[in-house]
């Protein structure tokens, strides 16, 4: 997974997969924000492969505790889940809570055993660093997780073409990544940094469920996409 660019619809309901199936290459499954996930990953039969993220409250989420791993990990030994979601300040043990970096380092492991790609992520809420600094970020992503997602605050049109930037430069380095700016200045970014390398975008289902600042709805960005690496829909 992830050897070319793959378009996640995000849900906290897996009974909405179908209604991605047009445009979707597969399901972020929003654990934090659902009711009962583990009963509905048992449930689940649909044709999309999952993502699975159990997001952190310190990282943006609404999972609280440890207890988020023993979810995961429940969720990668189901056959329908092709990738998890790991925060990188927990697989690097930057994060103030130590039991955190053996939680996420012994998740990455079992998730490998089974097949299961891991996404190394970042969140950054209140800004976007310098190129450079961004590069470096991915780097340690990429080298902790199969991708190295970095999702960043634009609050102006320099930040988006910094992403764009460290986009080009960690995949020519030959990270394997997933860049996008939160934010309606860099909102285009979702759309532009595919054409840099950009592994992974994301969209809500349902447009009035978005689960970052500056989503596109899930047809739009399929579209804005697909015409700007002069694609056809059809293919």
């Amino acid at each position: 997974m992830f050897e070319e660019y793959v378009l996640a619809a995000s849900t906290a309901d897996l009974s909405a997969e179908p209604a991605a199936r047009e445009h979707a290459d597969a399901v972020e499954f929003r654990m934090d924000l659902a009711s009962d996930p583990l009963d509905q990953l048992a449930d689940y039969d649909g044709e999309l492969p999952l993502l699975v993220t159990n997001r952190a409250s310190w990282e943006g989420g609404e999972a609280d505790g440890l207890g988020r791993y023993d979810a995961l990990s429940d969720a990668i030994s189901r056959d329908a889940v092709a990738a998890v979601d790991v925060e990188l300040a927990a697989l690097r043990g930057t994060h103030p809570d130590p039991a955190e970096a053996s939680h996420a380092t012994a998740l990455r492991d079992a998730a490998r055993e089974a097949g299961v790609a891991v996404v190394a992520s970042v969140h950054d809420f209140e800004s976007t660093p310098e190129p450079a600094a961004l590069v470096d970020l991915l780097a340690d992503a990429a080298s902790e997780g199969d991708v190295g997602k970095l999702a960043t605050t634009a609050t102006a049109p320099g930040d988006a073409l910094a992403m764009i930037e460290a986009t080009h430069e960690a995949t020519a380095a030959g990270h394997r990544v997933a860049t996008m700016c939160m934010g309606e200045p860099g909102r285009h970014t979702r759309a532009v940094t595919p054409l840099y390398g950009s592994k992974i975008g994301y969209a809500p289902v349902d447009a009035a469920d978005a689960t970052a600042p500056g989503q596109y709805p899930l047809a739009t960005l399929r579209d804005l996409v697909n015409g700007l690496r002069a694609v056809d829909p059809e293919a």
